[in-house]
């Protein structure tokens, strides 16, 4: 009765933290593994064991400040601190924002392609473009809600892909638990790579403002159960995140490195990489996962920074609403997309759109995690719900790591190494 009754919770609990956990996983972030895995083979592995208590503990303190407040991230940066921090903000997060949304769609579109070769990936871009925005339009929010969990299961794709390949299983688990460091730029940027694809400043945003818009669907009454609950829901959906880095690194570290192929720069790469190497299966799951993350993570990338610009001019805002009844929020969402689609046919690489957005994130993640610790510490802002010792802990260590990421990025970037 007792198991019965906890799977029970931890089902109802499921909600903004697992979609947000998920799409963290989208195609520039698979290509970020990729690249991870084939260059460095499991070395890497660790990573996902490192990163998981620091990207729960922002996560957790975004999600709790939308439910306290009631407002998202951008709402209580505006209230509570100068205008220039939210413009700056602001200035970062929207070219980022839409560059990553421009990688992920080239990204599909390519291995739409790969699947189906007689359509041009232009064409595939745009389809999906047209779909994943009227879906987001024109459905209600727990119809988005619910397609956005259903698109989770794609994930499970990549746990299949080493059971499929000849994986050493030793040599996983000792990269796994033990660090096995390297002194050479490829390995800092590699490592600058996973962090700034799993911190991701956008899901910070994300995760607040769907809180907000869980507790106005369900009118919530914030208390500890409550608190609990979303806690539950974040754990688990980074819990699904750095599980399927993990399992990402681990193929394309088994099969491809391995195989003599170390240098990946594309999604697409990867999966053909893996066909005459693992297998049609393999190749077939790691197609359809992208595609099932890409769908994923463009509403939620598009939405993140409707949500922020909703909240700095004070427009009406939601995925509940009509289009007529929050023009603002979703013009900002149709806009961010079709600026991702255009860069998919002016010359820009997807590479390069990954290494911008990190370039970006680098700069804009520590200031956004010294400031979710200000929020989160703030008796003014957040009563009786304000950060305990281990959340002030790991946040700080978060805010360390990602400053120090930022530091090698922009380091590598002037020297050249």
């Amino acid at each position: 009765m007792k198991i019965s009754f906890r799977i029970k919770k931890i089902i109802n609990a499921i909600g903004p933290g697992l979609i947000t956990g998920a799409s963290d996983d989208d195609p520039s972030g698979i290509a970020t593994y990729s690249q991870a895995g084939a260059k460095f083979g499991p070395q890497l592995l660790w990573t996902a064991i490192a990163t998981y208590p620091l990207m729960v503990t922002i996560q957790e303190m975004c999600a709790k400040i939308g439910l306290v407040t009631k407002h998202g991230l951008t709402g209580v940066i505006k209230h509570y601190y100068p205008k220039y921090i939210l413009y700056l903000i602001l200035l970062v997060s929207f070219p980022s924002i839409t560059l990553n949304i421009g990688a992920d769609i080239a990204g599909m579109g390519a291995v739409g392609t790969l699947l189906f070769p007689s359509i041009s990936s232009y064409i595939f871009s745009v389809v999906f473009t047209i779909l994943l925005m009227a879906a987001t339009i024109f459905w209600s929010y727990k119809r988005i809600a619910f397609i956005l969990k259903f698109l989770c299961i794609t994930l499970f794709c990549y746990l299949i892909i080493p059971f499929i390949a000849d994986t050493n299983w030793r040599e996983a688990l000792r990269s796994t638990f033990f660090v096995s460091f390297q002194v050479s730029s490829d390995y800092f940027m590699a490592l600058v790579g996973i962090l700034g694809t799993t911190i991701s400043p956008y899901l910070f945003f994300w995760q607040a403002s769907m809180e907000v818009e869980e507790e106005n669907q369900n009118h919530l009454v914030i208390d500890k159960t409550i608190i609990g609950n979303m806690e539950i829901d974040v754990r688990l959906g980074m819990l699904l995140t750095n599980l399927v880095f993990y399992f990402i690194i681990l193929a394309t570290g088994t099969v491809l490195f391995k195989a003599g192929i170390h240098q990946i720069d594309t999604v697409e790469q990867a999966a053909q990489a893996l066909k005459p190497l693992a297998g049609e299966g393999a190749y077939l799951l790691f197609a359809i996962g992208v595609l099932g993350t890409g769908a994923l993570a463009i509403p939620v990338l598009g939405g993140s920074l409707s949500y922020m610009m909703a909240e700095i001019f004070e427009w009406q805002e939601g995925l509940d609403k009509k289009f007529y009844q929050a023009k603002g929020f979703y013009i900002t969402l149709i806009i961010s997309m079709l600026i991702g689609l255009v860069i998919n046919f002016i010359g820009i690489s997807p590479i390069k759109m990954l290494f911008y957005t990190a370039v970006l994130y680098g700069l804009i993640a520590p200031l956004l995690i010294a400031l979710i610790l200000h929020i989160s510490n703030s008796k003014k802002i957040m009563g009786e719900y304000t950060n305990g010792r281990w959340a002030n802990i790991l946040g700080i260590a978060s805010f360390i790591l990602m400053s120090g990421a930022g530091i090698l990025l922009i380091w590598s970037m002037l020297t050249g190494k």
